[in-house]
């Protein structure tokens, strides 16, 4: 999502790197050039007007003209003045006596339904025994959609037909979770294509009925500035405690994440990254800064890993890597943990220094290759995943058409393995990684 204003940026600090000892004309420049990237990625100009004059007013100071590396310390307080204006990490209040009512409002098409799941999903995971409610009786299909992603999860869905009034179902479920110890109840409200007094109406009837702990307003992170008009309309009628961004991982320029919070001062307490239900990430500033300079977040990444990989799998590949025993059978269950984690090319944004690669890689891509791999891999016998050297003429040949791929494609991927066999070994016997690098050459 923020691709063009991580280039942006990039540019102009590679820029201020080629000066050597910086002026203040340098810094007045390059700053010109960090507003133009912020307004081109569709930040308010309000923001991009109070976050630059802040930055000016600490990078012409002694701290940056007299330092001994003076883009590096730039390129610091750009990261620590999109922080500040991103934030506090958003924490949702679970502090109260149970059952802790949140509710979710927006317009339609902004993403509440998946996203009620998506926090059903997560609050579980934190121990919590959520209850979805279906509030939305005006959108088609609405609540049987909310029902069928409850069904997929194994989470209860509260509902009663399109007939009685929201007000009345919410206020139902909240007794129902009381009766049956849930700890939060989920409600998912009804959105218009746009704002209006009817809207707004019920949502404020709702709230005065279940008293929620939580009005958490849902944005789609691709309508760009309209999205700062939307959440301050609601915050101004029905009173917001925090901010859901969906579409994050879209082709939209990123503004709406940096401008929403500074203009309502509602803090934002998720990220929706991709489709999939567990794609929910809570939201921490200082990450979000991270990966709009291009430094990636290995803190994220981290822990999508312990999230999707399980530690004991984890436990006998790193004895499989130590011991220079890995299969293609292991190949092939690394593959396949590694999609769990998301789409190759988020993973790579999040790597400090991978994001350029990101460009390189279309999520379309890496799914077709790994598709071809695992089709090679499942054509061959048992025998040929364990002990991939059997793998000779006719052998090949019968699993090119098993798999419905070429000789010279299962040629590579043996080769591939082969070379990652190499490597292994060095590694088991405590080389370096530097001296490997002529088993590439």
């Amino acid at each position: 999502m923020f691709d063009t204003l991580s280039d942006k940026l990039q540019a102009t600090f590679d820029k201020l790197n080629r000066r050597g000892v910086l002026r203040e004309a340098d810094v007045n420049g390059a700053l010109r050039e960090v507003r133009l990237a912020l307004l081109e990625a569709d930040v308010n100009y309000k923001v991009v007007k109070s976050l630059t004059a802040r930055i000016k007013e600490r990078a012409i100071g002694t701290e940056v003209l007299k330092n001994l590396n003076p883009t590096q310390q730039i390129i610091k307080i750009v990261n620590e003045e999109l922080i500040n204006t991103l934030g506090e990490p958003g924490k949702l209040d679970l502090s109260r006596q149970a059952p802790h009512v949140i509710m979710l409002v927006g317009l339609q098409g902004s993403g509440k339904t998946t996203t009620a799941a998506k926090l059903a999903l997560y609050l579980r995971q934190k121990n919590q025994r959520p209850l979805l409610v279906g509030a939305d009786i005006y959108r088609p299909a609405a609540i049987k959609q909310l029902e069928i992603l409850g069904q997929q999860l194994n989470i209860p869905v509260h509902s009663e037909g399109d007939k009685v009034p929201p007000p009345e179902i919410c206020s139902h479920a909240v007794k129902r979770a009381r009766q049956s110890a849930y700890s939060t109840v989920i409600l998912d409200t009804a959105g218009r294509l746009h704002i209006d007094e009817a809207l707004m109406n019920e949502l404020v009837a709702i709230k005065e009925q279940v008293h929620p702990v939580e009005v958490l307003l849902i944005v789609d992170a691709m309508t760009g500035q309209d999205a700062v008009r939307v959440a301050q309309e609601f915050n101004k009628k029905v009173g917001l405690t925090g901010l859901i961004l969906t579409k994050i991982d879209g082709d939209a320029r990123g503004g709406a994440a940096i401008s929403v919070r500074e203009v309502t001062g509602v803090p934002i307490k998720f990220l929706g990254t991709g489709e999939s239900l567990d794609a929910l990430d809570p939201f921490y500033p200082d990450r979000l800064a991270s990966r709009i300079l291009g430094m990636g977040d290995v803190l994220t990444l981290i822990e999508r890993a312990e999230q999707s990989i399980d530690r004991d799998k984890a436990a006998a590949m790193e004895h499989k890597l130590r011991t220079a025993s890995f299969t293609l059978e292991d190949f092939q269950q690394q593959l396949q943990e590694v999609k769990k984690m998301g789409p190759l090319s988020q993973l790579l944004e999040l790597i400090p220094g991978m994001g350029q690669l990101t460009k390189q890689v279309s999520p379309e891509m890496t799914n077709q290759q790994f598709k071809a791999v695992e089709a090679i891999i499942n054509s061959m016998t048992k025998e040929e995943r364990r002990n991939p050297s059997v793998i000779h003429g006719q052998r090949k040949k019968r699993i090119a058409q098993g798999s419905g791929h070429t000789v010279q494609e299962v040629n590579a991927l043996l080769s591939e393995f082969r070379q990652m066999q190499r490597l292994m070994k060095q590694f088991a016997k405590g080389k370096s990684p530097t001296n490997l690098l002529s088993m590439f050459r």
